[in-house]
């Protein structure tokens, strides 16, 4: 008799996931997490080969932020956003730089592209809030296995501690990462990258006006800040320096940040989707009926 798959559970409201995710602050993390996704040579292949971030990089921002989002803060729709990128990658195959087949959906592929988000977690927030306990820590695993769940990622095919985590991860840097192509398109700072074709007319308009103006230095924080979060581990593995006086610099502007972020208003902190889920739980527990 077939068994039909239980769907993965949502993530509850109120864990380190859902506190960090949607915060503005996850911005500043996730070019690291790419970028470190991308140093697997399959996977920098997969993004050579197919994705649009080249031609669409602001389209292609756009829809992989929602996406995160919606692993998160999506409830329902979470599995369903699961199911929809493994279709998406079915087709996604071809040969890395070295010679060798790959598939998108292969275990050792499909699973780094997920496993990488908690390491990057894990350091960045060090730097971007306080310190997570090692109760959150251990929560932030959990909470990220589920997420690997939701991806539609087997359990056999993560590690299913943190105590078996840290010994996948650095076999994975120590015998597969490599500063790729994409890796190295990434963290330029002369790229050639479209002034962004999103939002209020007026807006894009002065935009690109000033985009020669605002790129380079666009371009410079953005290298500066991947490789200032990214694991020290992982940056030595793909090969990038980071000096003490940019290890004195990113202390400061995480100082910075820790100080304002924390004190804006909910509509300032964190990206739409948290917002409204963030608005539907609150709401939810208001409609409780008192005991």
């Amino acid at each position: 008799m077939n068994r039909v798959a239980a769907e993965p559970v949502p993530l509850p409201p109120g864990g380190v996931l859902w506190t960090y995710a949607g915060d503005i602050r996850a911005l500043l993390m996730l070019p690291a997490a790419l970028t470190l996704q991308v140093a697997h040579p399959a996977v920098g292949a997969g993004v050579d080969d197919h994705s649009v971030f080249r031609t669409d990089p602001w389209g292609r921002g756009e829809r992989s932020l929602h996406s995160l989002q919606l692993w998160v803060y999506g409830g329902e729709a979470a599995a369903e956003e699961g199911r929809r990128l493994r279709e998406l990658h079915k087709t996604i195959r071809g040969t890395d730089a070295h010679g060798r087949r790959y598939h998108a959906l292969s275990p050792a592929c499909y699973s780094w592209v997920h496993a990488t988000g908690f390491p990057v977690y894990q350091h960045a927030l060090r730097y971007l809030a306080p310190p997570l306990t090692e109760v959150q820590e251990r929560q932030l695993y959990a909470e990220w296995l589920q997420v690997g769940r939701i991806l539609g990622i087997h359990d056999r095919d993560m590690p299913q501690t943190i105590e078996e985590f840290w010994p996948y991860y650095r076999k994975v840097l120590a015998d597969e990462i490599e500063a790729t192509v994409v890796v190295r398109e990434l963290i330029a700072t002369d790229r050639p990258v479209p002034p962004p074709d999103r939002g209020p007319l007026a807006v894009r308009l002065l935009l690109r006006t000033a985009w020669p103006l605002l790129l380079p230095p666009l371009a410079r924080f953005r290298r500066f800040i991947t490789i200032g979060l990214m694991p020290p581990d992982a940056r030595q593995a793909i090969g990038l320096e980071w000096t003490d006086e940019q290890e004195r610099r990113l202390r400061r502007v995480a100082r910075f940040v820790r100080a304002v972020v924390p004190v804006l208003p909910e509509r300032l902190r964190y990206l739409p989707l948290a917002r409204e889920a963030r608005r539907a739980a609150r709401l939810s527990r208001s409609a409780r009926p008192v005991r």
